[in-house]
């Protein structure tokens, strides 16, 4: 069934192909990933083979593949992804030798794969688990692991239909979860080789505090004035927040929108619904950035130095159904931050806000009346601040649990 799936899901894809730019890219990207691994690797490279499902993932593991590349420099990287919204911005990282699209798990992909990358350890992130590719690896006696793992009762792994998936897991020599409740339930079915390490994005955005975060243009554009950075923002993120920002935007206040979306339509849905002046990333050079009270990034890759320059963060997803985006990034910098009310499947969301630093509103009143509270009271904002890095800086050490285990 599940082999058969797979075909019917490469034929599903390859028509929403026709009507969808995103899964073009895929269904276009799958096909030269044979071509472009055969152009990069000879038969006697000694290879070290990474998986992500996507952008999140990758930054989930990057703490890990950057200490596996120093470690062992005389391995040709091999990265792979599943979507194209981790491939097309991470194509050229410097992390990998060699960046491609995992072919649909077929039996003949697994098998061809394989033989081209032949890799002698492979690391896998969190939950994007194909069962033929790697029980192929198994077969072959390849080493695999999986990290920050994090699984839930309502998998397919725990359930009566999820042998196949099963055994699939079972192909992964150790497995680091992020927390208790996932090792349990993987001891539930008879999976024991595992640790709790945490999750390797608190190791990551550490990090960040060492790198140079400084962004000129927002430097200007904010100067002495308290700044609201919404983050990842989705439409019924800003369904709420826009309506507040033409209400409270000012010199003395300003807004940065770095929504999820930058298409043209979705930067334009937004724009159109403004009131204050704003300023767009694309056009900055020919606007007065020190008085817009508001500025639209209609660009990717600078939102985590962004954070650093927030007094208060909006992240947005958890606002419909699309899944909350990173809170780890705005919490080092020392920033309260504000959610929707769609956390559930967010285990460092729920913790963060049992720990008081980040909020959960569902709707404009209760937005506004927390926002309002924040704005006013610079001493409640450090407070809150505060206790997001401080929670930062306690769960970090999973890279180090990971790494101290890897041996090749």
């Amino acid at each position: 069934m599940y082999n058969l799936g797979i075909h019917i899901l490469s034929f599903i894809l390859k028509a929403l192909a026709l009507f969808n730019d995103k899964i073009k890219k895929g269904v276009e990207g799958r096909k030269k990933t044979f071509e472009i691994l055969k152009n990069h690797l000879i038969p006697n490279d000694k290879t070290i083979w990474f998986h992500c499902a996507s952008l999140g993932e990758y930054e989930q593991g990057l703490p890990v593949f950057e200490s596996i590349r120093k470690k062992y420099p005389a391995y040709k990287i091999v990265l792979t992804f599943f979507s194209p919204s981790g491939y097309e911005i991470r194509k050229n990282t410097p992390v990998a030798d060699v960046v491609v699209y995992l072919p649909l798990d077929t039996k003949g992909n697994s098998r061809r794969f394989l033989d081209i990358v032949n890799p002698e350890f492979t690391v896998f992130i969190k939950y994007d688990i194909w069962p033929n590719i790697l029980n192929e690896l198994k077969r072959r006696q390849g080493r695999a692991i999986l990290i920050s793992a994090l699984f839930r009762k309502n998998h397919s792994y725990f359930k009566w239909y999820g042998n196949h998936l099963r055994k699939a897991i079972r192909a992964f020599e150790h497995i680091f979860v992020q927390n208790e409740n996932s090792k349990m339930l993987l001891e539930d079915i008879d999976i024991t080789n595992v640790t709790v390490s945490g999750d390797t994005r608190y190791d990551r955005v550490s990090n960040q505090l060492l790198q140079d975060n400084t962004l000129n243009f927002i430097s200007d554009f904010k100067g002495d004035s308290l700044c609201i950075v919404i983050g990842s923002s989705w439409p019924e993120d800003e369904a709420l927040l826009i309506p507040y920002i033409n209400k409270n935007a000012s010199k003395d206040l300003k807004f940065i929108i770095a929504p999820h979306n930058i298409q043209d339509t979705q930067i334009k849905n937004i724009t159109t619904k403004l009131e204050p002046d704003y300023v767009l990333f694309s056009d900055m050079q020919n606007q007065n950035i020190k008085d817009a009270p508001v500025f639209v990034m209609d660009t990717i890759g600078l939102l985590t130095k962004i954070y650093s320059y927030a007094d208060m963060a909006y992240v947005g997803g958890a606002m419909g159904t699309t899944g909350l985006h990173n809170i780890l990034e705005p919490a080092v910098f020392g920033v309260p931050i504000i959610i929707g009310s769609n956390y559930d499947k967010f285990p460092e969301a729920q913790l963060m806000i049992k720990n008081g630093g980040v909020f959960s509103v569902n709707n404009f009143n209760i937005l506004e009346k927390k926002l309002n509270e924040l704005v006013k009271n610079s001493d409640k904002r450090v407070q809150l601040g505060s206790l997001n890095k401080t929670f930062i800086q306690k769960n970090k050490g999973a890279v180090n649990q990971i790494t101290d285990y890897i041996r090749i």
